[in-house]
């Protein structure tokens, strides 16, 4: 049988429970200071977390509230596809950058409704036509194939339609530019009667000229586009660069086909 502890043992023991409950007192101290550090730091990074977030979202926000500057910069892809030389025009980014200048369109008011619908449907056939088609090389050369280039719907008799929705916005931006003062009336009326007014009857131009006098200013059409004056006409000036190299590109796959770009 074990004897009872001497005085010197149960001294030990004690002090070694005393250290020990001093040990993990202290141990329980630091883990208790460690998770609140950690939990400190946490929230300081979901903070920075969350307000980086709503800096991206907020940039993301300002980016897609500004049309002028995505139409720019879309177009400005393409022409450099074109003047690179080294590849063709796909259909589908081609299409995409197109279907930007569609609310562009419709902030014209009453007198461009009928462009804007006709402009509309004609880009989502092309955006169609780039699942099974690739360059828009291949779309016109597929519509020589099937005899169908002038064709109502075919593919090419849509692509020289938005072809001339986007020299009209061209000539348009030209036109604004040039202008002083905050009525727009002389700029559209001088981009339709230079570029659609010639492939449309009686009728569709007199509904045009009544629409006129329901354009928007300058200054509302720059508050529907979310764009100051300056900022507005360094974007158009973008625009109309690139554009050009784009039209200039799809009239040279017409006539390189002998298809003509006057129908």
């Amino acid at each position: 049988m074990e004897g009872k502890s001497s005085l010197p043992e149960r001294k030990n023991m004690k002090f070694f429970f005393h250290f020990l409950s001093a040990r993990t007192r202290r141990l329980d101290l630091a883990v208790r200071r460690m998770l609140e550090k950690r939990g400190r730091k946490n929230g300081r990074e979901r903070k920075e977390q969350e307000i980086e977030g709503d800096l991206k979202s907020a940039m993301a926000k300002s980016d897609t509230d500004k049309p002028l500057r995505k139409i720019a910069e879309a177009f400005i892809e393409l022409a450099a596809t074109i003047n690179s030389e080294t590849a063709d025009v796909e259909v589908a980014p081609f299409s995409h950058a197109c279907s930007l200048v569609s609310p562009l369109i419709g902030c014209l008011g009453i007198a461009f409704k009928f462009a804007e619908m006709d402009y509309v449907a004609k880009v989502d056939d092309l955006a169609v036509a780039s699942k099974s088609i690739m360059t828009l090389q291949a779309l016109i050369d597929h519509d020589i194939e099937g005899n169908c280039v002038r064709e109502v719907g075919s593919h090419t008799r849509n692509l020289s339609r938005v072809k001339r929705g986007l020299d009209v916005v061209r000539v348009l931006f030209e036109q604004i530019i040039a202008t002083q003062g905050d009525s727009i009336k002389d700029p559209v009326s001088k981009a339709y009667a230079q570029v659609l007014a010639p492939h449309h009857g009686w009728a569709i131009r007199k509904a045009v000229a009544a629409g006129m006098y329901a354009l928007p200013t300058k200054e509302q059409l720059l508050k529907k586009l979310n764009e100051d004056e300056a900022s507005a006409m360094i974007q158009l000036q973008k625009y109309i660069t690139a554009s050009a190299s784009v039209i200039a590109y799809i009239d040279k796959l017409f006539i390189s086909r002998e298809l003509g770009i006057d129908w």
